[in-house]
């Protein structure tokens, strides 16, 4: 299994990646593997304590509103105005921008979002039929790189939500159609690593799971570590 890695359940369970020889990538089954290893009792309590609540019901991005699983700590500013909890949670699927009212996100795209915009805020590095995946920088785009961080601790369990994401580059997969590019999965690395890990943390949203996506984000983080 690569070390240092989140994964995010759902379907069958989890899967984990093995490199078995040079230049080449095959899955093994990861039933047996504990998302809170590590973790004392004393540890493991104060984590059930603090994400035990859901601060947000459900999110819905794009097209798609999925139930959340866990508790993210959301800016306090943002659950002020909703009694703190949020019932469903409205995400611009182009910026990443939160909106407790769909009202406000449909006038924000329509009026504050030009087409040329329609996708995350980085280079665009690869592209196969409807797929892209595009390279942010968190030094340089950090408002959503911190957002794409909050979405992702809905969906994992024991993640440690990085509040710094400077140092890290996050990998976005988006399906593209007349609208723009609408994220599916990301995963995000280090830019240095000491131990030379190719991935930090990955996900591939709910509404998008079964699709082959994990398999495909992992697959290209060793690609292009290799080019690397």
């Amino acid at each position: 299994p690569m070390p240092g890695a989140s994964a995010a359940r759902g379907g069958t369970g989890l899967v984990a990646e093995e490199r078995v020889e040079q230049n080449v990538v095959t899955t093994i089954a990861a039933t047996t593997l504990d998302e809170h290893e590590g973790l004392d009792e004393a540890s493991l309590k104060e984590h059930e304590e603090v994400t035990k609540v859901k601060n947000v019901s459900s999110i819905e991005l794009g097209q798609y509103r999925m139930e959340t699983w866990y508790f993210s700590p959301f800016p306090k500013e943002l659950l002020a105005s909703c009694g703190g909890i949020i019932d469903i949670l409205y995400v611009c699927d182009f910026t990443l921008s939160f909106f407790t009212r769909k009202d406000e996100l449909i006038r924000f795209q329509e009026k504050e979002l030009p087409k040329n915009r329609r996708h995350p805020p980085g280079n665009e590095i690869y592209r196969c039929g409807n797929l892209s995946m595009f390279e942010v920088d968190g030094l340089h785009e950090r408002i959503y790189c911190q957002n794409l961080c909050y979405i992702a601790k809905m969906f994992i369990d024991h993640k440690t939500l990085f509040f710094d994401v400077d140092p890290f580059l996050f990998y976005v997969l988006c399906e593209r159609d007349d609208r723009g590019f609408h994220p599916v999965g990301y995963y995000s690395k280090e830019k240095y690593s000491d131990v030379g890990y190719n991935l930090a943390c990955i996900l591939t949203f709910p509404a998008h799971q079964r699709k082959g996506y994990g398999r495909f984000i992992i697959a290209f983080s060793y690609e292009l570590s290799k080019k690397e």
